[in-house]
């Protein structure tokens, strides 16, 4: 070979190898900087979200585009958004971002879409958020994260603060005839009941819901103002069975309603206890009107322990509970859900159960 063809091919090899060279640089300075966007400032991996989204929501399409404009104006990685289905409300979804790889998962919607998807991330190393849409908003508002201010909501949700809250589970162990009752217990965050309160849930109008809010709620109860009082035996812990007579038994883990309202003033979050209220009236509305002024005052820290009331919420505490249904069935809620009726019901809590972003608490 020669001298000419010898250099010829010693630049061809050169060559390649300058591309090749040139290639795997291109490959590595690429991985290095997705490497340097999942890792934060402290060396720990940055956070990657799913968001959780129930279409049906008004102002979904506009909250997309906040949420995305949000994320990239604070150098924070896009976050992936999964879509509610009628069918499954965010249980199914939630445990597919997390196969996923995301280590936050939001729930953008109501207390039920909350609900779906605490039950899937309770117990796990993933944190929670909130993306609040719905009408009471109350486990956000239990958590005094700023329902009416998206800004504020995402400044919480991308800071670093989170909390550890309480779980709650109930299940109907059995039902009427004919009625399937839960086949696995269903977790809520914020008050499940059998009785009145879960009969105006299931006659409240989802139309109205979205026309004025949580007075929806009330509109619903007064068709059953004039129902019977009902006999219940409750079991506490490891306490003898009760009997009593009331209109609605509250099982809560938090209890601050829209309004300013609170049903379980006493109720602590993290507590690893359910706060259990019997609310009984008697003496038909005017009952129901001292009732609400017992709500009231109790939400301003004024108790009246007089036996002689005619509308009264007797408080306990419990970290198990169970009812038996004296005669026939009640209706059963948790957190604004409806499960059917139940002739007896276990409620029970996991301390702790939860991470979420939420402002410290005070």
């Amino acid at each position: 070979m020669q001298a000419s063809e010898w250099v010829a091919l010693c630049a061809l090899v050169v060559a390649v190898a300058a591309v090749a060279a040139a290639v795997y640089a291109c490959t590595l300075a690429r991985r290095l900087s997705a490497e340097r966007r999942i890792v934060a400032k402290d060396g720990e991996r940055q956070d990657s979200y799913a968001i959780i989204i129930n279409p049906s929501k008004p102002g979904t399409v506009g909250l997309r585009q906040q949420v995305l404009e949000y994320f990239q104006r604070h150098g924070l990685p896009e976050p992936v958004f999964y879509e509610t289905t009628p069918d499954d409300p965010g249980k199914g979804q939630a445990a597919q971002a997390i196969a996923d790889g995301a280590n936050i998962i939001v729930a953008a919607g109501g207390d039920g879409t909350v609900r779906a998807v605490a039950a899937i991330v309770a117990g796990k190393d993933i944190t929670m958020g909130l993306i609040p849409m719905g009408t009471g908003n109350l486990l956000a508002r239990n958590i005094d994260i700023d329902v009416n201010n998206l800004p504020a909501v995402l400044a919480t949700l991308t800071s670093q603060a989170t909390r550890e809250i309480d779980l709650g589970y109930l299940q109907i162990t059995k039902a009427p005839p004919g009625e399937p009752g839960t086949s696995e217990p269903e977790a809520f965050l914020v008050i499940g009941g059998i009785g009145f309160d879960a009969a105006m849930v299931a006659d409240t109008s989802p139309v109205l819901k979205k026309r004025v809010g949580w007075i929806a709620y009330f509109l619903g109860g007064m068709r059953h103002l004039h129902a019977g009082r009902t006999r219940v035996r409750i079991s506490l812990d490891d306490s003898p069975q009760r009997t009593i007579t009331l209109r609605t038994l509250l099982i809560g883990n938090c209890g601050r309603l829209p309004g300013g309202l609170s049903l379980l003033p006493d109720a602590v979050i993290d507590d690893g206890r359910l706060d259990i209220a019997a609310v009984d009236t008697r003496a038909g509305i005017a009952g129901w009107v001292q009732l609400f002024g017992e709500v009231v005052l109790q939400g301003l820290g004024v108790r009246n322990d007089s036996a002689k009331k005619i509308g009264r919420i007797d408080h306990t505490t419990a970290k198990r509970l169970h009812v038996e249904v004296v005669e026939g069935a009640q209706p059963v809620q948790v957190d604004g859900d409806t499960l059917g009726r139940a002739s007896t019901l276990e409620a029970w809590v996991v301390r702790r159960a939860l991470t979420i972003r939420a402002p410290l608490a005070s």
